[in-house]
C-alpha cells in the first residue's frame, strides 16, 4: 500500500521560513516523479514545484511554480525516501493546505492529473 505523509507545516510570520518533508512508503520512491501542490481557502489546488525521478545523471532536475520561484526549493532524499519543500520569505498568500504526489510518468509533471498518489496535506499558515 503507498503511502505519503506530510510532515513541517504549521504557523509562521510573513518572512519566515518552513521545510516541509513527504516520507513515501509502499512504492520504488526512484522510479517515481514526486511533486508538491497547494489549496488555499476558497483557491483551486495549484502546482508549486516538482523533481524528477533518478535518471542517468547523478542529479535531479526540478521545476518551481513562477509564484514561488526564488523562495521555495524541491529535494528529494533517496536512501530516506523523502521529497522535500524548503519555503523561504513565506508570504501570508502562501498559506494553504501542502500535498506531495508521486507520479509514474518521465518528465517533470506539473498537472494534478499526471500524478498517481497523493498524502493528506499539511496546513501552513502565514500571519503578516
Amino acid at each position: 500500500q503507498v503511502q505519503l505523509v506530510e510532515s513541517g507545516g504549521g504557523l509562521v510570520q510573513a518572512g519566515g521560513s518552513l521545510r516541509l518533508s513527504c516520507a513515501a512508503s509502499g512504492l520504488t520512491f526512484s522510479s517515481y516523479v514526486m511533486g508538491w501542490f497547494r489549496q488555499g481557502p476558497g483557491k483551486e489546488r495549484e502546482f508549486v514545484a516538482v523533481i524528477n525521478r533518478r535518471g542517468a545523471s547523478t542529479t535531479y532536475s526540478t521545476y518551481v511554480a513562477d509564484s514561488v520561484k526564488g523562495r521555495f526549493t524541491i529535494s528529494r532524499d533517496s536512501a530516506n525516501n523523502t521529497v522535500y519543500l524548503q519555503m523561504n520569505s513565506l508570504k501570508p498568500d502562501d498559506t494553504a493546505v501542502y500535498y506531495c504526489a508521486a507520479g509514474a510518468g518521465r518528465t517533470l509533471l506539473r498537472g494534478s492529473r499526471d500524478y498517481d498518489y497523493w498524502g493528506q496535506g499539511t496546513q501552513v499558515t502565514v500571519s503578516s
